[in-house]
């Protein structure tokens, strides 16, 4: 497993370059129909909107899921919605003007000045700096979990100890005790590449997994946990065979949730990766059909390096795989 990422990276380096218009095979849609993080139905015209200086629709949307106590949607679209204001934030200081207690107008802020501290070289300073803005949309909510996954990504990038983290973690659970963000969040502090190693992340990522229900994004935190470990490059890591059962488990995830469906869509693309790095190909493009046109960045992204094309890389990842299958299929 050593090396996992360069023999990717090397692989679709050496890939054809794929053309737009391209006619579908295998059941997959055609290059110039996928698209990068596509948002869904409802989040859609809330970002056109925002884009058009109106936060309305994002208010709209974020108050009906807290509502609904739509914890997980809630999550997805606050992490968009930040990432939209990262560039263009016009709506979101008007929002925040016009109603400077609003919980979803707080949780966006939180989850925006989280982001920011998280991508400057004096992070952990920047980090303590927003904590008050991560306090106050916790605060606005109290049973929504969502800034309690906000302030678990806050802890992390900060170095909170492990006694932090424990008492952040169980504050969010007791909201939503199988909450995926939350548990993404933990699964991260666990991991080799943070406070932890590859068997505490797949420990907690195994045993989350088989406690929750059979359709939830939880069960596909030990592929997670196995893509941890590849993109690593796998020193002292779990066996290759508790990286094939999660794959195995994510597998029967996905089989649940219509092809194109943009809830799995994600765990879909990380999916299709670890089976690459598994040499499991045929697997792989029954993934790549199941996706559809809904490629996301990760991981494409840190295959492409920075300043690359993870779409371009979707796309070479998935001939490639096509490619591999009719070899193998000779």
């Amino acid at each position: 497993m050593v090396g996992t990422m360069s023999l990717l990276r090397a692989l679709l380096g050496n890939a054809r370059t794929v053309r737009p218009g391209q006619p579908p095979r295998d059941g997959l849609p055609p290059d110039g129909s996928v698209l990068l993080d596509a948002p869904d139905d409802r989040l859609g015209p809330a970002l056109v909107a925002a884009a058009l200086g109106d936060h309305i629709p994002a208010a709209r949307l974020l108050a009906t899921t807290r509502h609904a106590a739509e914890w997980e949607y809630r999550d997805q679209y606050a992490v968009r919605l930040a990432a939209f204001a990262h560039s263009r934030e016009d709506w979101l200081t008007v929002w925040r003007a016009e109603a400077p207690d609003d919980p979803d107008a707080l949780l966006v802020a939180a989850q925006l000045a989280v982001d920011r501290a998280w991508a400057s070289p004096a992070r952990a300073e920047l980090l303590r700096e927003v904590e008050p803005v991560v306090h106050a949309a916790a605060k606005a909510a109290p049973l929504d979990p969502v800034p309690w996954r906000i302030a678990l990504d806050h802890a992390r990038g900060g170095e909170a100890p492990g006694a932090l983290f424990e008492a952040l973690w169980e504050q969010a659970v007791r909201r939503s005790s199988h909450h995926h963000g939350c548990h993404v969040s933990a699964l991260e502090y666990l991991s080799a590449r943070w406070y932890g190693s590859h068997r505490e992340c797949f420990d907690f990522a195994e045993a989350a997994a088989f406690d929750s229900l059979p359709g939830s994004l939880v069960r596909a935190l030990p592929l997670r946990a196995a893509y941890a470990q590849l993109v690593s490059g796998g020193g002292n890591g779990v066996p290759v065979a508790r990286l094939d059962a999660a794959a195995d488990l994510a597998v029967e995830l996905s089989a649940r949730y219509p092809v194109g469906d943009p809830w799995p869509a994600e765990v879909r693309n990380l999916l299709a990766y670890v089976l690459m790095a598994r040499q499991r190909w045929a697997a792989a493009l029954e993934q790549f059909r199941l996706i559809g046109a809904r490629a996301t960045s990760l991981p494409w992204a840190a295959t492409a390096g920075e300043g690359g094309d993870p779409l371009g890389r979707f796309l070479e990842a998935r001939d490639l795989t096509r490619r591999a299958t009719v070899r193998r299929g000779r």
